[in-house]
């Protein structure tokens, strides 16, 4: 029953070991997705900061790297604390692997000592000639036997047992200087991040020199995004009347069929109000359950990217303050925009060189701009990560950003909780 309890209780120690593997595998993934970020805004500001001009994007990027940084040094916390309980856990293993090495060694050291004294062929037949009857003579016999076949059982398990217990000190050890390794570099990042900090604080002071340009820039943000509200809002208000009219015509046409064909007239249902209007039919309804039910996992508008600007309102500085009713995403240059759902466009517009695409899903809407061409239009079915357009380029301070929203019905929401990690 030992035997077997430290058999258990070795395979436990072996699937906790494997759990860790898999998070620790995973936080690693992170990090490195996370330093990659970095190197990609470090890169974009390395080619901005030549403008001595001071510019909202340069703020955003600044920002934004600072999130990241700070999102990295919680996953080196967090791999820090996976191998502080891994380290915890080995520690409790050598000890009682070595524990059970030592019993195992005290019962093998009596079983030679036993076997020592009864190792003449003489002493084991009187042993058994000695028995009451046959039937104790033959218990006694199997009992050697046994014994002697426990013996060699107990010196292998001394052999697992010591191969066991170097293999986890040396796992042990490995942990304590990969731990010593991410301090090290939490330290670095630490360092790193004051400095981003103290950067960012410079840029910002200098705003007071530039407000009256920061200002009018971010007047001209506002204007193209109201433009943009205003065009969405009137695209899905449109989607939501045409909805309307189509379930009126639906009823009326069923109230005439049961006319002609002198039936009761079926039960009136009352048209859906609001948005809720876009989901009346089957299709639509279920198009609506399907996108909800994806929530946390939809991909991303481009195949790769960071966000410089999140959803809600930002503060830059004392007096420059911004709304973002989704999100800004950088990306590469000639990036290749995509449907994060199927759908059906409901609107391409233009914006003085730029474009915008909407997607109905069904009663959820998905927006898509700053776009340098498009490849959809109006009424068109698209699938999921269809290609819509392209991603156009500041040629001003060569940033490429697509920006991407959310809505239910007309009320945009945090496209941040909605994409896949």
């Amino acid at each position: 029953m030992r035997l077997l309890k430290f058999i258990i209780f070795l395979v436990i120690l072996g699937f906790s070991g494997q759990v860790f593997g898999q998070s620790s595998s995973e936080l690693k993934r992170r990090k490195e997705a996370l330093s990659r970020e970095i190197e990609t805004l470090n890169r974009s500001l390395r080619k901005t900061s030549s403008n001595k001009s001071l510019s909202l994007k340069q703020i955003k990027t600044l920002t934004a790297q600072i999130r990241l940084r700070e999102e990295k040094i919680n996953t080196i916390n967090s791999e820090v604390r996976l191998l502080d309980n891994q380290i915890s856990d080995n520690t409790s293993t050598v000890r009682s692997l070595q524990s059970q090495l030592n019993q195992l060694k005290k019962e093998y050291a009596a079983m030679v000592l036993f076997a020592f004294r009864n190792q003449s062929s003489y002493s084991k037949l009187m042993f058994i000639f000695a028995s009451a009857d046959f039937n104790q003579a033959y218990k006694r016999m199997k009992y050697l036997q046994q014994f002697s076949t426990y013996r060699k059982k107990q010196a292998q398990y001394i052999e697992g047992t010591k191969k066991d217990l170097n293999s986890k000190i040396v796992e042990l050890d490995h942990n304590k200087r990969e731990k010593f390794s991410l301090l090290n570099d939490q330290e670095k990042e630490k360092e790193t991040l004051g400095s981003e900090k103290n950067k960012k604080s410079k840029v910002l002071s200098g705003l007071s020199k530039q407000e009256k340009k920061l200002k009018q820039e971010l007047t001209q943000k506002q204007r193209e995004s109201a433009r943009l509200n205003r065009a969405i809002q009137n695209a899905i208000n449109k989607e939501i009347e045409d909805a309307r009219r189509r379930a009126e015509a639906a009823a009326r046409a069923a109230a005439a069929k049961a006319k002609e064909e002198n039936k009761d007239a079926p039960t009136a249902k009352p048209i859906a109000k609001g948005s809720s209007v876009l989901a009346s039919t089957p299709e639509a309804a279920k198009l609506s359950s399907d996108f909800l039910g994806n929530r946390g996992r939809l991909p991303w508008p481009v195949a790769s990217g960071i966000i410089t600007e999140g959803f809600g309102i930002h503060k830059y500085g004392a007096n420059v303050t911004t709304e973002n009713n989704g999100v800004d995403i950088k990306t590469a240059e000639g990036a290749s925009v995509r449907a994060v759902f199927s759908g059906e466009i409901a609107a391409v517009q233009n914006f003085a060189g730029s474009y915008a695409v909407l997607i109905r899903h069904g009663e959820y809407f998905t927006v898509y701009s700053n776009l340098k061409s498009v490849s959809v239009s109006r009424g068109q079915k698209v699938s999921i990560k269809q290609a819509i357009g392209t991603v156009i380029t500041d040629p001003n301070d060569g940033t490429t950003e697509v920006h991407f929203e959310i809505r239910k019905g007309a009320n945009p929401m945090n496209p941040s909780s909605w994409l896949a990690n």
